[in-house]
This record gives C-alpha cells, structure tokens and sequence, in this order.
C-alpha cells in the first residue's frame, strides 16, 4: 500500500467536474467513481487517513460518525465530489452469501433469479410498494452540509427502474411475464418509474447536488438482459423521465449500467439523452473504443477493467492508468475511474496506485 495520500492538499471543484464532462472547459481527467466496498475503504480510513473505523451505523450518532469518515475518503482521495446513494425499499427476494474475500466482514446479497414477489395481478395488489415521503434523506442532509468547500454531492436512486422490476419479479420471470403477461409487466415498470419520479423531486431539494449518476444494470456479456424492444418499451421511456427531470433542475444525468449495451445505445443517446456512460469491460468494449464511437456525443466515464484492478499488478494499474489518460483524455469529457467499482476483491493498494498515477499524470 503506498505510504502516501495519493494527492497532498485536495483542490475540489464540483463546478470544473461537471462542466469538463459537458464538455463546457479543456483540462485533465477529472477522477470518478462509482462505488467503493467498506473492505478498500477501512485499511484507508485507518492507515492514510488515520481515522477511527466506524463500522454498519447502527443510530443516528454512529451514522454521522461513519459519514465522517465517508467525506473525508472522498475528500483526501482527491475527488471534486461525494458519492452516496440510498432509495426506496422494495421488497426483493434476496440470498445471502459470505463475501468471496476472506478479508470482508459482510456479506453479498444475490438476487433470486427464478422467483420474485410478483407473478400475478393479486400478487401486484398486494405488494408493499414503499413511499417516497418515507425515505429518511439524512445521510444525503448531513453529506451536503459538511462537504468540503467546492465538494458536491453525486447520487441516484439507489438501482434503476429496470433492477428493481427484474428484483421484484425476477428475470425469469418477467421474460415470461413479457410474453405471456405484458400489461402485468408494464403495471410494474410503471409503478416502479412513478415511484422513482417522486424520489428525485426529493433529491433536487439538496443544495449541494451537482450530478445524477443512475445506475441501472441492464446487460451481460452479449447483449441487453431482457430483448432490445422489450427494454426500449419498458424501461428507457422511464429513464428518458428522469433524464428530463435531471436535465430541467440544471443537472447531468449520467448512466451507470454493466453489459453489452450496443442495441440500445444509440437510444440512450439520442432519445433518453444520457449525458455520460459509465461501466465498461475490455471483454466487451474497451473504454477508449467505446469513446472513439460515441465521445463526441456524451461523456465517458472510467474503464479502467476490474480485472486489470484486481488481479494485476500495481505497475500494471499504474501504466494502464497513464495510457487511458493520455489517450481518452485529450478527447475531452473523460473521466478517469475503475470499470465499474471497487469491489472486495480490488486489493486497496491497486487502487491506490490508480488515484496517485492520475494525480501524477494530472500534476
């Protein structure tokens, strides 16, 4: 692990991060990421920054305290933001499992793929769908009110409309459901889009937001989860509202979502009006082809490949780090970052290795 902070006296600016990525200002990448599991965070928190670890909050003190050390990661990390994100609670089947790194104190949930809490119209009527008015946003409150100065806020829903009708349902499902019960289908999407509607109204409220970065995981390895059509009918009308809702509050609207995207994007362009993507995997596109594609029209967000991360070397991060920035930076409205998080398995000194190099590169 590097003896060092990977930048010495954080200059953040929230302002200069969006306008690199709407392509308003030149300059270097600015740093982006998504998502950083507590197993990286802790050796981080303790040994650079020298603080206490606060572990799950279990109260409103304990929360703060782990907020605390939340902001000051970000912060000494050298990001121009905080990136937090909480939602509505849907009820999912889930199955818990130990994490797959020894090192890890908590465990991953797996969504049930076969069975979820609706089949049917019954199953619809009875559902306990949440309220937006019940979401406790003091997380969200308390980051906007001890940001750093120039910090801003970054956050969504916590998972799109499409992840939670495929957890709420299943994937399999709603692919059956989509052939054999279309209107039960679309009462869902629906449902869930109003739902999340109504959440965002709330997060505009928060004075220190400065982007939406919405994740909605909608692909694997070849392709889109569900067939293209069935995602344009179902799911990107209700991004493409959320889009426009960012977009009217002044803000971008940036699209977190794992998988081969291909026979949507161009949708996701030009008709939800994304204003960056974000996740890439070298298996599907690199990230500097995918910018070569489609960096003229939105942002590029990140792409560093999780494998490279966790299994490579801290040279190899190093150097693959300084290509991409050479290479996708001159571009414009790139970001540097991972592919997709910082999961358990990303050994925290990989990490690391990326931040500094970044910050070498950048000066």
């Amino acid at each position: 692990m590097l003896k060092h902070l990977p930048v010495r006296n954080p200059r953040p600016d929230a302002g200069r991060f969006v306008d690199t990525l709407m392509g308003r200002r030149a300059g270097p990448p600015p740093l982006i990421e998504y998502i950083v599991d507590p197993t990286v965070l802790k050796p981080i928190v303790t040994g650079l920054l020298g603080r206490e670890w606060v572990g799950e909050p279990t109260d409103r003190a304990s929360m703060k305290a782990w907020l605390d050390n939340f902001i000051a990661f970000w912060h000494r990390m050298g990001y121009d933001f905080v990136r937090l994100e909480i939602g509505l609670p849907f009820a999912e089947r889930r199955i818990l499992h130990d994490d797959v790194v020894a090192r890890s104190d908590h465990q991953r949930a797996w969504n049930d793929q076969h069975q979820g809490a609706i089949a049917s119209w019954e199953d619809f009527e009875r559902y306990p769908w949440p309220s937006p008015e019940d979401v406790d946003l003091f997380p969200l409150e308390y980051v906007c009110a001890h940001l750093p100065e120039g910090m801003g806020l970054v956050t969504c829903h916590a998972a799109g409309v499409f992840e939670h009708v495929s957890q709420i349902m299943s994937i399999e499902a709603l692919c059956i459901a989509s052939c054999e019960q279309p209107e039960l289908v679309a009462a869902v999407f629906d449902k869930v889009g109003t739902l999340l509607l109504a959440y965002y109204k709330r997060l505009f409220e928060l004075d220190k937001l400065c982007a939406i970065l919405q994740g909605d995981d909608m692909g694997f390895r070849t392709g889109t989860l569900v067939a293209p059509d069935d995602m344009k009918r179902y799911a990107l009308p209700w991004h493409k509202q959320l889009a426009r809702l960012t977009h009217e509050a002044g803000l971008p609207y940036f699209l977190h979502s794992c998988g081969n995207l291909a026979a949507i994007i161009d949708d996701l362009i030009d008709d939800v009006g994304i204003d960056g993507k974000h996740s890439f995997e070298d298996a599907i596109v690199p990230v500097e082809v995918f910018q070569e594609r489609y960096g003229a029209r939105i942002a590029v967000l990140g792409g560093l490949d999780i494998n490279r991360l966790s299994a490579g070397t801290s040279g190899e991060v190093r150097a693959h780090t300084r290509y991409l920035i050479e290479t996708c930076g001159p571009r414009g409205r790139y970001a540097i970052g991972s592919g997709n998080s910082i999961p358990s398995y990303v050994p925290a000194e990989n990490y690391l290795a990326m931040l500094d190099e970044t910050h070498d590169v950048n000066g």
